[in-house]
């Protein structure tokens, strides 16, 4: 249509519109009166999936208890952050969720710079103010600022914090608050549906969901009182310190670390339990600090190897007692299997440091054990576990104390040992008439267990060694294809047992 012509026959339309209708009435009189036809109703759209989980009231219902938690952190945090780090050697794996600006990152505020900022999550626990977020969140921070779903803001007082735990109290000045109900982390299993809600790279009440892919893990050194819940979940910067829910709306735990190569999330998030944070809860409003039960044991996994060898396959394998502690006193020995405590069971050496870290200094706790295949109860009470608490290593150096001794029946274990001279006992932190030195170690089995030349054998499954012929008495009713138990002393010294097989072919 040429275009110069369409305005005027648009109006033409226009004008003789309304000319027509009126050309075309009929006598209102003579004719019927015409009805209005029903206008059409469209039924709503079938579901063409059903089945599938629906978190709508549960958001609805949970996310004003949900806050974002801001703290500005001065050069006080940061000069104990990892300040200056270069982009290639900051660490990826099991790394704290700080938000885009954390002190450290490359150009971000270093030692006596500017302050920085600390983003995260956090949810009501209380109606008068009281507020649950991660330590790593507000730690170091001069000022934390809170704010609700609603656009209330408040300026928060940090209470108490606990470091190991990654647990942080806040307090604001509220009343009336929204609150979490508080569920049971201990009665999640693996495979239930949990939904987190955050603020995820400042993209405040972010709702995300999965299932808990496992429970009771470990994340690494420093944090094994920790049984962290494995989650799915979407996690990312910011998420830290907000809720884990169950689909009946309670708080189950809190997003606290995702396990990443990248920095992102890659489908690994976990999550510190409810119970274990409520309990450090209660003894920081109480004396603005946690407190941990100590055993006093260093303990193992029991693997494939030594589950022959003691004939059981659960448990923590005692491979050191510190004296004075309270493992000493109640009579707990090295080789021990710690299988319970308080009725607990103790499938695994992970189990042990949160059963006892959770209950106070002090506690009368009943231990199950495992000795020489028989089953015993102690009752242990319990000592304080130190928060700056380190063991001393030592270090070996090239020298060899003392002459080879002749072939023994550690040959058969595919190891070559001598006497331990004074200097040798000294630098593995040994006393006098302990242990025997290893030279030589040409046993595969032996190698791939992890002993080394200059580490010690210091006993036989129970029976301690302190010379070659207390050596050979200890082995001397072993036969081929046995499989024997030695506690051994590494070069910092850190005792750990291994299983070996007497015979076993390279």
């Amino acid at each position: 249509m040429n275009p110069r012509v369409r305005p005027s026959l648009l109006a033409a339309l226009v004008l003789t519109a309304p000319l027509a209708a009126c050309a075309r009435a009929p006598d209102t009189a003579d004719a019927p009166v015409a009805t209005a036809a029903p206008a059409a109703v469209t039924a709503p759209a079938t579901p063409l999936v059903s089945g599938l989980p629906d978190f709508t009231r549960l958001v609805e219902q949970v996310s004003p208890a949900v806050v974002n938690i801001e703290a500005k952190v001065g050069a006080r945090r940061s000069a104990r952050s990892a300040g200056g780090i270069p982009e290639d050697q900051i660490p990826e794996i099991f790394r704290r969720f700080f938000g885009p600006d954390f002190p450290g990152a490359p150009g971000q505020p270093g030692p006596g710079g500017p302050s920085a900022r600390s983003v995260g999550s956090g949810f009501v626990i209380s109606d008068d103010g009281y507020i649950l977020t991660n330590h790593h969140v507000v730690d170091g921070a001069e000022e934390v600022t809170v704010r609700l779903s609603d656009r209330r803001e408040f300026t928060a007082k940090v209470v108490g914090s606990d470091p190991t735990y990654d647990v942080a109290l806040l307090k604001v000045d509220g009343k009336g608050l929204p609150v979490l109900r508080q569920g049971k982390s201990a009665a999640l299993k693996p495979g239930q549906w949990v939904v987190a809600i955050g603020s995820p790279l400042g993209l405040d009440q972010s709702v995300t969901a999965g299932i808990v892919s496992a429970v009771g893990r470990t994340t690494g050194a420093g944090q094994q009182y920790v049984p962290f819940i494995q989650t799915d979940v979407a996690i990312n910067r910011g998420n830290s310190g907000g809720p884990l829910l169950n689909t009946s709306g309670e708080v189950v735990g809190i997003n606290s670390q995702i396990l990443s190569n990248s920095g992102g999330y890659m489908g690994v998030s976990f999550a510190i339990p409810i119970d274990l944070a409520m309990s450090a809860v209660d003894q920081i409003k109480k004396t603005g600090k946690v407190s941990r039960g100590m055993l006093g044991v260093t303990i193992e996994r029991i693997d494939s190897a030594k589950a022959k060898a003691l004939g059981l396959n659960k448990g923590a394998l005692v491979n050191r007692v510190e004296p004075g502690s309270a493992a000493e006193k109640a009579g707990i020995e090295i080789g021990d299997v710690i299988v319970s405590v308080n009725g607990q069971e103790v499938a695994t050496s992970a189990d042990l440091p949160p059963l006892v870290g959770m209950l106070p200094p002090g506690t009368r706790a009943r231990v199950g054990i495992i000795r020489d295949g028989k089953s015993r109860t102690l009752d242990v009470v319990l000592g304080e576990l130190p928060i700056d608490g380190q063991q001393a290593s030592a270090t070996l150096d090239d020298g060899q104390g003392g002459a080879p001794a002749p072939a023994s029946k550690a040959d058969l274990l595919g190891l070559s040992v001598t006497e331990m001279d004074a200097r040798s006992r000294r630098q593995l932190g040994l006393e006098a008439g302990e242990g025997v030195l290893i030279t030589g170690v040409d046993g595969a089995e032996a190698r791939e267990a992890g002993v080394e030349p200059g580490m010690a054998i210091l006993q036989v499954g129970r029976t301690p060694v302190g010379s070659v012929a207390a050596l050979e008495r200890a082995l001397r009713d072993l036969r081929k294809g046995d499989t024997v138990m030695l506690l051994i002393r590494g070069a910092a010294g850190v005792n750990q047992f291994v299983a070996i097989t007497v015979g076993a072919e390279d």
